[in-house]
């Protein structure tokens, strides 16, 4: 990570590119821009450039092709695994201006839109017409659907519907020398060639920059039912998950929250009346949705024969859009509620659901063994636990030293039970170093190449995914 300087003549005909207004090189611009929401780093580019559309995004990759200046995507900064820090510096592309809905078809059921549309504006577009985008990460309400699909995110009710790739027809990309492609088509099929599509999909701004995203929408379900269960052990509340399944019900979303998780959130968040006993050490928020509510409250009714097998409290069913906003509200500020209470690292585990105890029960005792505290909520019902690392009163050594350990053996443990490093956040700066538990050097090699055959110049997003030794 050595410092790096762009030429005077390169930032003229940046300047040309974008204009005076949406050029900067201030040190507080490029803080803003230098940091997401992973930990604390900060890692600013030495200047921020704000392009208006495909074209002038096409111009700025020309120049920093020429030049081999390291360019990083800068979406709405909310990852969790540094994807869009600027780490060798170079130039911060930040893609909000790109921030359209550009055309809601109601006879195919597919939206056009750019990069930096809102998740949640997005799905309440489409909603309005009657139609269903069901990605709907923690974040929704801040993220953009250009990182969403350069992370493939996930979200609660990716257990039915799938996460962001399963709705990807269609991208416009640019690539890292300028030019300008069509990844596939806007068809519901495509077995032509190689899947380009796909394979823009996850790869974290490394392989080219999306200007313009086609998404598969969904009808809209009329109704559904949410329910709220305690149960007095966190490893019971993960054997449920899988028994709901085998059982013949595929919930809608199906969230695991332990202990410290509500008890945190709960002081967080104003207004939150949820009770919880003491010897309560987990909750299961489990949601079934559809057009008939006969049907419903028979899945609903289905469920809590299987969960009463376990050793639970009683069951809260959410009687109103209100109780259902705030105990949505209460799972998807657990995120912050965390952050706010200590300085943390979160891994992002899926595995197999039915290993879902082993998972949880292993984080455990590693974190006995290297002296630190977890705190374990996610979507379990895809078996995608996200394990925050408390640093709690551990000295600022054992935080460096340890708790690298304690993340090694976990991804370890995960990649044993048949799971992988991340579900929907991503790899990134943070955990590119682990890669070698989940694949082979072949594996790896294979990557790089395909990198390099997209970016010989390795200008795009570099340092990111791969480990720095292969």
């Amino acid at each position: 990570m050595s410092q790096y300087h762009i030429p005077q003549e390169v930032l003229i005909i940046l300047e040309k590119i974008v204009g005076h207004s949406f050029i900067f090189t201030d040190q507080e611009t490029r803080n803003h821009y230098g940091h997401d929401e992973t930990e604390d780093y900060v890692f600013p580019p030495n200047v921020v450039v704000k392009p208006a559309n495909t074209h002038e995004v096409s111009e700025i990759l020309k120049v920093a092709n020429e030049f081999k200046i390291p360019t990083t995507p800068i979406g709405a900064r909310t990852g969790l695994s540094g994807g869009a820090l600027s780490i060798y510096e170079g130039i911060g592309l930040s893609m909000e201006r790109l921030n359209k809905i550009l055309e809601i078809d109601e006879q195919n059921l597919q939206v056009i839109a750019e990069p930096a549309v809102i998740t949640q504006v997005l799905r309440e577009a489409v909603a309005e017409k009657g139609l269903f985008y069901p990605v709907d990460p923690s974040s929704q309400g801040s993220c953009w659907i250009g990182g969403n699909v350069a992370e493939n995110s996930g979200g609660a009710r990716a257990v039915k519907y799938g996460v962001t790739k399963d709705y990807v027809l269609n991208l416009e990309v640019v690539l890292p020398d300028g030019e300008i492609i069509w990844t596939g088509a806007n068809t519901l099929k495509n077995s032509t060639g190689y899947n380009l599509t796909q394979l823009m999909v996850g790869s974290e701004g490394t392989l080219g920059v999306i200007t313009k995203v086609v998404l598969k929408l969904l009808p809209k379900n009329a109704h559904n039912v949410l329910m709220l269960v305690p149960f007095y052990k966190s490893s019971q509340a993960c054997e449920a998950v899988s028994a709901i399944f085998r059982a013949g019900i595929v919930p809608s979303a199906l969230e695991f929250m332990e202990r410290d998780a509500i008890d945190w959130t709960l002081k967080f968040v104003n207004g939150l009346n949820v009770q919880v006993k003491d010897d309560v050490q987990a909750h299961l928020l489990i949601e079934v949705d559809g057009n008939y509510p006969e049907i419903l409250m028979l899945e609903a009714e289905k469920i809590l024969s299987v969960v009463e097998q376990f050793e639970i409290d009683e069951v809260l069913f959410a009687d109103t859009e209100d109780q259902k906003n705030a105990l949505w509200k209460m799972r998807r500020s657990v995120a912050e509620a965390v952050k706010s209470n200590s300085v943390y690292k979160e891994e992002d585990t899926v595995v197999p659901r039915y290993v879902l105890p082993e998972l949880l029960n292993g984080i455990k005792k590693i974190g006995t063994k290297y002296g630190f505290k977890s705190v374990c909520y996610g979507h379990a019902g895809d078996g995608n636990l996200h394990v925050n690392i408390i640093k709690g009163d551990m000295t600022d050594d054992n935080w460096q030293t340890e708790v690298p350990k304690g993340i090694r053996e976990i991804f370890e443990l995960t990649v044993a039970l048949k799971g992988t490093l991340s579900g929907e956040h991503g790899i990134g700066f943070v955990q590119k170093n682990f890669m070698d538990i989940a694949f082979s050097k072949v594996h790896l090699e294979l990557m790089e190449r395909i990198k390099y055959v997209f970016d010989p110049n390795n200008i795009l997003n570099p340092g990111k995914i791969f480990p720095d030794v292969v």
